[in-house]
């Protein structure tokens, strides 16, 4: 029993001694992550979602903020008749509030509208122009793949 509560203790112990960085993310002070998407290959937008789903397990989510910008060929990744499994997945992220913003320059290029796409996503004119700003805002920009 004694080394059961001495691994319990180790264990939260060791946890408590996270190896963040100063200062520590939390609620007044999140960190910030912006994911670049503009590219829709599968294989490389699942290998996205995953690298979301890990930042999720490892910090607690008030103290964390992650975007998803798409644009480009990456745009297509949020449309309705993209792959299926992988469109459950970004609801599933939506659902612990990862947003996820489109490029509405793509769009026109592409003659696509909202209508094509899946719901509750955010719309910007320009991906490149909020990826930027949201870097000037402190996000961390990221590309996954």
């Amino acid at each position: 029993m004694k080394k059961v509560l001495l691994v319990i203790f180790l264990s939260i112990f060791a946890y408590a001694q996270s190896t963040f960085s100063e200062p520590k993310p939390s609620f007044d002070n999140p960190r910030k992550v912006a994911i670049q998407l503009y590219d829709s290959e599968l294989k490389k937008v699942n290998h996205n979602l995953s690298t979301i789903y890990n930042i999720l397990k490892e910090y607690p989510s008030e103290s964390l903020k992650v975007v998803v910008i798409a644009y480009g060929n990456g745009v297509r990744a949020l449309k309705k008749d993209y792959d299926k499994k992988t469109l459950s997945r970004i609801n599933s992220l939506m659902e612990y509030d990862v947003e996820f913003i489109v490029c509405k320059n793509t769009m026109e290029t592409m003659k696509w509208t909202q209508d094509d796409f899946i719901e509750d996503l955010e719309y910007v004119q320009a991906g490149i122009v909020e990826l930027i700003e949201r870097q000037v805002d402190g996000y961390v920009g990221i590309i996954a793949y």
